[in-house]
């Protein structure tokens, strides 16, 4: 049997990597932005409330708590088709914080005293199996034409809209998707921690995805992939080395480190 500790250190490494991924999918097409842990908020109280108050099975919920979160993706990706860089970050920071707000205030789902009373549901191995469907998913994206419609827009958007590229079925589209696996990441979570409140979606999470895939790198997924599990494991590895008190300073070096020898990520590539 799986060490109780080991196990939850291989959750929480797959739901990053999932929230990681998230943000790599906007990153793909140009689109930085600073609101995942808003998307991961709303999949997470979704799909929670609705297993809690209503008894829904978890799939469905689930599925609810993605849809939900990408709905909200789409509508937030449409202003991405003007404004662009330090702009975007700005909106997309903002938005984040209007979720914190909103669910702060929002009495149905506890306000700001949390909601819990959420059952059990995620376990490593449905963690696991939605881990290599996202990968899969960036995958077989990766390599397709969109993959590469996503790449034009990323390094030139005037000349892949002369190819023939649309640019808003494109972006906002790739948008919505990355909200909507950022709401699988909250469902789980949610299901795991049994207990959630505001605090825990603010924008201290979203710039922690942020770090997993810059510090992996913006390249490719794969990066994000161990830029994910650089920012879990890492910590742990210094706790168990006894640095317990000092384990986020130490991080936080090997980090700024890190980033000066490998400036483009652990796994990014000079085009």
């Amino acid at each position: 049997m799986l060490d109780p500790y080991l196990e939850s250190i291989l959750i929480f490494s797959g739901i990053n990597i999932i929230l990681a991924l998230s943000l790599y999918l906007p990153i793909s097409a140009g689109l930085m932005s600073l609101g995942q842990g808003g998307f991961m908020a709303i999949g997470a109280y979704v799909s929670g409330y609705l297993t809690s108050a209503l008894d829904w099975p978890f799939g469905p919920s689930l599925a609810a708590g993605c849809f939900a979160a990408a709905l909200v993706g789409l509508a937030v990706g449409i202003p991405s088709l003007r404004i662009k860089g330090v702009y975007l970050i700005i909106m997309t920071m903002g938005f984040g914080e209007i979720v914190r707000v909103f669910f702060l205030n929002f009495e149905l789902t506890g306000a700001a005293s949390g909601m819990g009373g959420i059952p059990v549901h995620t376990t490593l191995g449905v963690v696991a199996v939605a881990t290599v469907a996202c990968l899969l998913l960036c995958y077989q994206i990766r390599g397709s034409r969109i993959g590469r419609a996503l790449e034009a827009v990323r390094e030139d958007e005037l000349a892949a809209e002369v190819i023939g590229i649309n640019l808003t079925r494109i972006k906002v589209g790739v948008f919505g998707l990355g909200a909507g696996v950022a709401g699988l990441g909250g469902g789980l979570f949610a299901h795991y921690a049994t207990f959630i409140d505001p605090g825990q979606f603010g924008f201290h999470r979203s710039a922690e995805i942020f770090i997993m895939v810059i510090l992996g790198g913006m390249g490719n997924f794969v990066g994000a992939t161990v830029g994910a599990l650089t920012v879990t494991i890492l910590p742990e590895v210094l706790r168990a080395g006894g640095l317990q008190e000092w384990r986020m300073t130490v991080f936080g070096v090997l980090l700024v480190v890190i980033m000066i020898v490998r400036p483009l990520g652990l796994m990014g590539a000079r085009r």
